[in-house]
Order: structure tokens, then C-alpha cells, then sequence
């Protein structure tokens, strides 16, 4: 199975994080859940592309200042995911409605230790708080629960 390619970033302003509590999608396994935004690669894109590209289709904003903080996998069972993980603190435009759910900017400790969210997204935030240089981040779920996290090569959840 090939693995799916993603984008996620998450934008700051005033020591908030903008969330999307995913509340609109049909069928979405995120349902109920905040994150930042992004989404999947279309044909012949680069990282920054989609990034780009899926921050101005659900925010509306134009990213103007980001960078590209490490690369998470996550896998399930034969699901594979690469996603391309990103911040910014640049940007132009105003918030528009978004088709899979609420943005809300929310306060980055509330985010990283409070927000109902998958397991490993609290272990990239907190990374990201950390100013961690660029990472790789291995995450490996077991019906919807996480049962190893690697990074940079070394376990770090047992």
C-alpha cells in the first residue's frame, strides 16, 4: 500500500496556535478532535506547495513567514502516512468558514496539554514549544491508541 504524503502546520499569533476542531467531515477518524491545518499532496507537489496550497483553501491566510519543523509518520495496521510538519508566524488575509471544521485560536499550553487530540500530536507540540531543531517522528497507532513513538531514531514511549 502506498503511503499517504500531508502537510500539517500550525499558526501562531499572540502565543495562540489557530486549531481546527474537526466537527464538519463525514467519516472523518480526527471527528471531535483539534489540530492545526493542512492536508493531503495533490499531483506534482512539493511540501511547501501543498502546505501552502491546504492553509489557504481551510484558513483563507496567505502563509508569509514558516518553516518546516520535521516530518511525522504515523502508521495503523498497512495505512502508512508521511506528513510534512510546519509552523508559521506570518500571514495575510482574513479567517474564512472551513469546510471540515471550527478555527479557533487557542492558547499553545491549553493546545498542547487540555485540547482533546491524538496522542502524538501533544508529543509534536510539545517539540515544537521546545524549539526542537528539525525531527523525525515515527508514530505507531493501535486502534486509534499509540503504542510506540520514536524520535530521531530512539524510543521514546513504552
Amino acid at each position: 500500500m502506498e503511503p499517504e504524503l500531508t502537510t500539517h502546520c500550525y499558526i501562531e499569533k499572540d502565543g495562540k496556535y489557530l486549531m481546527m476542531h474537526r466537527t464538519k467531515k463525514k467519516n472523518d477518524p480526527s471527528k471531535d478532535l483539534y489540530m492545526g491545518v493542512g492536508g493531503h499532496f495533490e499531483e506534482g507537489e512539493s511540501p511547501e506547495e501543498c502546505v501552502l496550497r491546504e492553509v489557504k483553501e481551510e484558513t483563507g491566510l496567505t502563509l508569509t513567514s514558516y518553516r518546516m519543523r520535521g516530518v511525522v509518520s504515523f502508521s495503523e495496521g498497512d495505512w502508512y502516512e508521511y506528513m510534512f510538519l510546519y509552523s508559521a508566524d506570518g500571514f495575510t488575509g482574513e479567517l474564512t468558514d472551513c469546510s471540515e471544521g471550527e478555527l479557533l485560536w487557542v492558547d499553545k499550553e491549553i493546545a498542547v496539554n487540555e485540547l482533546p487530540s491524538w496522542e502524538g500530536d501533544r508529543i509534536f507540540l510539545r517539540l515544537m514549544q521546545e524549539d526542537r531543531p528539525f525531527f523525525s517522528l515515527k508514530l505507531h497507532y493501535q486502534h486509534k491508541k499509540l503504542i510506540s513513538a520514536v524520535l530521531d531514531g530512539n524510543n521514546i514511549l513504552v
